[in-house]
C-alpha cells in the first residue's frame, strides 16, 4: 500500500488546529440541534451495558479476552428503541397531558422519535458498563484468588462492598484520563479508531431506514435466539428445578417438563464435549500402560457455536496460529510429558498449568518488543500531552464550551487516584507510596496506550500490564496482591481510556457534544460496576472453580503465571517448566522480528499471540475458532456480499445469544448457594 499522502491529506495538514476544529463545529456539530443526553438514552444504555457484561464475564472466563461491545450494542440499542417505539411510545407521549406526572413522561420520554446521536449516547453508556470487565473481573482479580485466596474478602456481601467501589474507581480513573488526548487525537490529528468509525456507520446506516440496515437487524436477533437455544438445549440438565423426579411435592405445572427440557426426547440435547474421530478418538500414546485418546487433552468439538463465531470474526491468522499451538501442545507436548510423568494427568487443569510456561513468556515478550519497538507512537503521545498542558482558554473558541475542560480531568484524575491508592492499601495491603507509583504510572501508560488505540484499534493491555508487574516484582518482590492489583490499575484504566475514545470517535463523526457523551460514559461505569462484581462472584465462588474446563480462565492464568514467576523466582519450577519457558521467551522475540523483517510474508509466519494463547486455553476452543475462521475465509471469497453484510452481525448474535444463556443457567444453578452464603 502506498505511503503517499492524498489531496485531502495534504489539504488537512495545511490548516491550523483552530481551523479543522472550527470547520468541523459550523459544518458537522449537531449536538445543540439534536436530542443526545436524555434519560430514555442513559437509562437503555445502562439496562444493556448490565446485560452485555455479563455476556462478557461469561466469555472472559471462557477465552481470556471480553468482546469488543460498540457495534453489537449500536444494533441493540436500536432495536430496543423499535420495540418500544411500536409499543408503549405512543401511550407514554398521551401521558404528557396528565396532571402532575405529566412532566416526569415528558422527562423519560420526549417524544416517540429517536434521534441517531440519542442512539449514539445510548451506544456509549452501553459500551461503558458492557467493558468493565477489563477492571480485573478476567485477569487480576482470579489470578488473586488462585495465587493467594485470602486477599479476597471471604463472604459474599464482603467481596461485593470491597471489589465494586474498586473496579469503578479504576475504570473512572480510565475516563478521566482520555480527556487530555482527545482534541488531539480525535479531533486535529483524526486518527482512526477503527471501531468508533465502524460504530457511526453502523448507526448511519441504521437510521437511514433502509432495508440494508433492517437485515442485519433481524440477523442480529435470529442469530441470537439460535444462541440462546443451543446453550439451553446443551446445559439446561443442570438445573435440578427441570428434574421434577428430583424434588418431592413439585407443582403440577412442573409435568410440562418436557417443553422446556427434553428428557423424554434425549436425541434434542446437545453433547457438551464429542470426540473429533468416533467414540474412543484417535490413540496418540500411551499412558499408564493404556492408550491416550485425542478427546483426553481436549481436543474435541464442542456442542457450542460460541468460539465458532468468534472465530469468523477474528483474522484468519490467529485462527491457525492457535490451531497451530493446540496441536503441538495438546497432541505432541502432553502425550509425552505425560508419558514420561511429568504432568500429573490427563486433564486441561494439569495439562495448563504446566504448558502456561511455555505460552505465557511467549506473549508477554512479544507484546513487550513490540511495544518498544513502536517508539515513534510513544513520542507523540507525550507530545499531546504537551500540547493539552500548554493550551490556554479561549472564550472565543466555541470548542471550549463543549470539550471537557482540563478542571474535570485534574479534578478526576486525583479523585479516582485517590480512591484507588486508599482502596488499595485498605483491600490488599499496598503500600501508600507504593499505590502512587502505580497511579502517576497509568497516567503515562495511558498516554501511550489510547494513541496505539487510534492507530492501530488494539489497546495494548497486556503489554502495558505486565510492564507494571515487572516494575513491582522489583519494588515488591514476593509481594503478589501488589504485583497483581497495581497491574490491575494499569490494565482496567487504560482499557477504559481507550474505550472512552472510540465512543468519541463515533460521536465526532457524527456531531455529537463531546462532553455530554463523557457524562454518559459515567452512567454506564456506574451500571457495569453494580452487575459485574455480583455475577462474577456467583459464577466463581472459590478458587477452586477456575483453571478446569468449564471456567479456564486463559487471562488470569497468564497474569498469575507472571506474579507467581517474580514471586519464586524461575528456580523453583521443574526443569521442564524452565525450558518451556526459555523457548516460549525466545519464540516470542523471533516471530514479531520475522514479521517486521519479512512483511509480505506475515501471513505464514505464526502470531505469537495466538500461538501462545493456544497453551492456555482449552484445546475445543482452539479447533473451534479455527473452523469459525475458515468458514468466513470461505465466505469472503465466495460470497464477498453476504460476508460483509451478515458476518459480524450473526458471529455477534450467537456470541452473546450463547453467553447470555450461559451466565442465567450458571446463576440460576447457583441460587441455593448463594442463599446459604447469605445466610452465614
Amino acid at each position: 500500500m502506498s505511503e503517499t499522502p492524498t489531496a485531502d491529506e495534504t489539504a488537512q495538514k495545511k490548516r491550523t488546529p483552530e481551523e479543522i476544529e472550527r470547520d468541523w463545529y459550523e459544518n458537522v456539530y449537531q449536538g445543540d440541534k439534536m436530542k443526545q443526553f436524555t434519560a430514555r438514552a442513559v437509562i437503555m444504555g445502562m439496562l444493556l451495558g448490565m446485560v452485555m457484561v455479563c455476556s462478557n464475564v461469561y466469555v472472559g472466563l471462557k477465552a481470556g479476552w471480553s468482546m469488543g461491545v460498540a457495534i453489537t450494542s449500536c444494533v441493540l440499542a436500536y432495536l430496543t428503541f423499535q420495540v418500544l417505539q411500536a409499543t408503549i411510545g405512543p401511550l407514554l407521549v398521551k401521558m404528557h397531558g396528565v396532571p402532575v406526572i405529566g412532566g416526569f413522561f415528558r422527562w423519560i420520554w420526549p417524544d416517540n422519535h429517536y434521534s441517531i446521536l440519542e442512539n449514539n449516547c445510548m451506544q456509549s453508556t452501553a459500551s461503558a458498563g458492557g467493558s468493565m470487565t477489563s477492571a480485573g473481573l478476567v485477569n487480576a482479580i482470579p489470578a488473586l484468588m488462585m495465587l493467594s485466596a485470602t486477599a479476597i474478602p471471604a463472604t459474599f456481601e464482603a467481596r461485593c462492598f470491597a471489589l465494586i467501589p474498586w473496579v469503578a474507581m479504576i475504570s473512572g480513573l480510565g475516563v478521566f484520563l482520555a480527556i487530555p488526548t482527545k482534541r488531539q487525537m480525535i479531533n486535529i490529528e483524526q486518527l482512526p479508531f477503527p471501531s468508533g468509525k465502524a460504530a457511526a456507520t453502523t448507526l448511519t446506516a441504521l437510521h437511514s431506514g433502509g432495508e440494508e440496515a433492517a437485515k442485519q437487524a433481524r440477523a442480529l436477533g435470529i442469530s441470537g435466539a439460535i444462541g440462546l437455544a443451543i446453550t439451553w438445549l446443551r446445559d439446561a440438565g443442570d438445573l435440578v428445578f427441570m428434574k421434577t423426579q428430583e424434588i418431592a411435592g413439585a407443582p403440577k405445572w412442573a409435568l410440562v417438563k418436557g417443553w422446556f427440557w427434553p428428557e423424554a426426547a434425549p436425541w434434542l440435547k446437545l453433547p457438551r464435549l464429542e470426540t473429533v474421530w468416533g467414540t474412543g478418538g484417535i490413540a496418540i500414546g500411551t499412558w499408564k500402560d493404556a492408550p491416550l485418546y485425542l478427546n483426553q487433552v481436549t481436543m474435541s468439538l464442542e456442542g457450542s457455536l460460541l468460539f465458532v463465531a468468534s472465530g469468523a470474526i477474528m483474522s484468519f491468522r490467529q485462527a491457525w496460529s492457535l490451531m497451530l499451538g493446540a496441536v503441538i501442545n495438546y497432541c505432541i507436548l502432553a502425550p509425552h510429558f505425560l508419558n514420561e510423568g511429568v504432568i500429573e494427568a490427563a486433564s486441561f487443569r494439569k495439562i495448563s498449568s504446566w504448558s502456561l510456561w511455555t505460552g505465557v513468556p511467549m506473549m508477554v515478550t512479544s507484546g513487550l518488543l513490540l511495544f518498544f519497538l513502536n517508539w515513534k507512537s510513544v513520542v507523540r503521545a507525550f507530545g499531546t500531552i504537551a500540547q493539552f498542558l500548554g493550551k490556554k482558554a479561549d472564550a472565543n473558541d466555541p470548542m471550549d464550551k463543549i470539550e471537557v475542560p482540563g478542571s474535570w480531568f485534574v479534578a478526576g484524575y486525583v479523585g479516582c487516584g485517590t480512591g484507588c491508592v486508599l482502596l488499595g492499601h485498605h483491600l490488599f495491603g499496598i503500600q501508600y507510596w507504593m499505590g502512587v507509583i502505580a497511579v502517576l504510572a497509568t497516567f503515562l501508560l495511558v498516554v501511550v496506550s489510547t494513541r496505539a488505540t487510534g492507530e492501530t484499534d488494539i489497546t495494548p493491555v497486556g503489554p502495558l500490564s505486565k510492564i507494571t508487574q515487572l516494575t513491582f516484582g522489583a519494588i515488591a518482590p514476593g509481594n503478589v496482591p501488589t504485583n497483581l492489583m497495581t497491574a490491575n490499575i494499569t490494565a482496567g484504566a487504560t482499557s477504559h481510556a481507550g474505550d472512552l475514545l472510540i465512543d468519541l470517535k463515533s460521536g465526532y463523526l457524527l456531531g455529537a457534544n463531546p462532553r455530554r457523551q463523557f457524562l454518559a460514559q459515567f452512567f454506564g461505569v456506574m451500571a457495569g460496576s453494580l452487575i459485574v462484581v455480583p455475577v462474577y462472584f456467583i459464577l466463581i465462588p472459590d478458587a477452586s472453580a477456575l483453571g478446569g474446563e468449564k471456567w479456564p480462565a486463559p487471562a488470569a492464568l497468564v497474569w498469575r503465571g507472571v506474579a507467581e514467576l517474580l514471586a519464586k523466582g524461575v528456580e523453583a519450577l521443574p526443569i521442564t517448566a524452565r525450558w518451556g519457558l526459555l523457548v516460549g521467551s525466545i519464540l516470542g522475540l523471533i516471530l514479531p522480528l520475522l514479521e517486521i523483517r519479512f512483511p509480505t510474508a506475515k501471513k505464514y509466519i505464526p502470531s505469537a499471540t495466538g500461538l501462545g494463547l493456544a497453551f492456555t486455553i482449552n484445546g475445543f476452543n482452539s479447533i473451534s475458532m479455527f473452523l469459525g475462521a475458515c468458514l468466513a475465509l470461505v465466505l469472503s471469497k465466495y460470497a464477498k456480499q453476504w460476508h460483509e453484510r451478515y458476518t459480524v452481525p450473526v458471529s455477534s448474535g450467537i456470541i452473546a445469544g450463547e453467553s447470555l444463556m450461559g451466565v442465567a443457567i450458571a446463576l440460576i444453578t447457583a441460587l441455593p448457594n448463594l442463599a446459604a452464603m447469605l445466610k452465614k
